[in-house]
């Protein structure tokens, strides 16, 4: 069964704030447990997540607790941010999709294939 592409869209959104939002998780997590940028994995992980934290920047301090363990709350900020913003997208998609199917029916019951309507010459 071929996709509608509204579907192939919302699937697309939702993998895509679903990415955001593991890498964002990560650098929170390794942040909170006070990981090493020694260590390539979490250089990569601080890297990756840079540019996506960068509308937050300086928004909310990042508090270091005795051991070296940072909650970032800038990041968490930013990823609740970005779920709301995944949401309206994929919700403004539904509509649009919604909208469409009701045209594609108001189109069809206008043209008389409607379902339960007949022909006026059948009668």
């Amino acid at each position: 069964m071929m996709r509608m592409p509204s579907e192939m869209l919302v699937n697309l959104v939702n993998f895509i704030v679903g990415l955001v939002e593991l890498f964002l998780g990560l650098r929170i997590v390794l942040k909170l447990f006070g990981a090493r940028t020694v260590a390539p994995f979490v250089d990569w992980v601080y890297d990756t997540t840079e540019p996506l934290l960068s509308p937050f920047a300086g928004m909310f301090p990042s508090p270091t607790i005795e051991g070296g363990f940072i909650v970032e709350f800038s990041a968490l900020f930013a990823l609740m941010v970005y779920a709301f913003v995944g949401y309206l997208l994929v919700d403004v998609l539904d509509a649009m999709t919604y909208r469409n199917e009701l045209r594609g029916r108001e189109r069809e019951r206008e043209t008389g294939r409607g379902r339960g309507r007949g022909n006026r010459r059948d009668r």
